[in-house]
């Protein structure tokens, strides 16, 4: 049984809990139905049916998708990127911020970083143009692949609940 109702775990999601119920969340040991709880409250905001399988940011996650089965890295608003073992950032739009006059809108003037040393890239959906992630690298880097995770294993070893299947 968890220790969270759905409406706590729906509150902490919207970031509308209660600092005191979100410290002791935070302080003790997840319980096993967290993950679970956590999942439905992520799909009860979206307004497409394929299932999560695993968050990978606020408004990004790897789905199931209900007609194909197959696995996919998607945005809240329903755009796919590619599939979930892709680097999604290759297929999503991108900024780069490579001059002093496109970093001084982060930054004041002083202390805004030297772009020779370093950029700022930031990676949106093409469809509803939410920020996904920001990546601060030398000019010359790669586009960096945060992580593959094992889903296999996680599901598994972490939160003991049925693997989705998957077509791909």
């Amino acid at each position: 049984m968890s220790k969270y109702t759905p409406e706590q775990v729906k509150n902490l999601v919207d970031g509308k809990l209660d600092w005191d119920t979100t410290l002791r969340m935070l302080s003790m040991p997840k319980d096993p139905e967290r993950f679970e709880l956590y999942i439905q409250a992520l799909q009860k905001k979206l307004d497409w049916k394929d299932r999560i399988v695993l968050p990978l940011g606020p408004h990004l996650y790897i789905v199931q998708q209900a007609k194909t089965k197959r696995w996919v890295t998607q945005c809240d608003c329903g755009h796919v990127f590619c599939d979930w073992n892709e680097n999604w950032k290759m297929h999503a739009n991108l900024y780069v911020r490579e001059t002093e006059e496109a970093m001084t809108q982060v930054y004041p003037k002083l202390m805004a970083p030297d772009t020779a040393w370093q950029v700022y890239r930031e990676y949106t959906c093409s469809q509803c143009g939410t920020l996904h992630d920001v990546e601060a690298p030398t000019p010359w880097y790669p586009v960096i692949h945060d992580f593959e995770p094992n889903i296999d294993a996680f599901y598994k070893e972490w939160v003991n609940l049925p693997l989705p299947e998957r077509s791909n």
